[in-house]
């Protein structure tokens, strides 16, 4: 059975490797189109097609999608969302904040590979960059 979602749903969305709370805004067939109102897990950083990767032709910088970005989705990938939409801003701190200190503690514990050092600390520099761009000084 298809699930069910109206236009005015609060959502929560995956799109690409990014989690996001999303309202649907319309919806089409099998897929609804759905507006970024929060980020609840920022993009990992890298080549997609190439996880964990560090020497790729292109690392890429992947950033959250942005406030009141649309994006359509299958309708069967949203869960509702229920209780208070945090601010966009505030979500993608947390957010950035989050995989940051996830990556720094994985790379103290040692729990990982050379390899999954070597794209957890080029996955840090990333996630600095993106933050001083997301969050100016000043």
């Amino acid at each position: 059975m298809e699930r069910e979602c109206t236009v005015g749903d609060i959502v929560i969305a995956e799109v690409r490797t990014g989690e996001y709370i999303a309202e649907v805004v319309e919806v089409a067939d099998r897929k609804a189109l759905i507006k970024m109102l929060a980020v609840r897990k920022h993009p990992m950083q890298g080549d997609l097609h190439n996880k964990y990767e560090v020497d790729v032709t292109l690392f890429h910088q992947r950033r959250a999608l942005a406030q009141w970005e649309k994006v359509y989705v299958p309708v069967r990938s949203l869960e509702l969302y229920v209780g208070e939409v945090p601010a966009y801003k505030e979500s993608l701190k947390q957010a950035v904040e989050a995989e940051i200190a996830a990556l720094e503690n994985a790379i103290q514990t040692g729990g990982m590979n050379e390899k999954l050092i070597k794209w957890a600390e080029r996955s840090l520099e990333q996630y600095r960059d993106l933050e001083k761009d997301y969050f100016p000084a000043g």
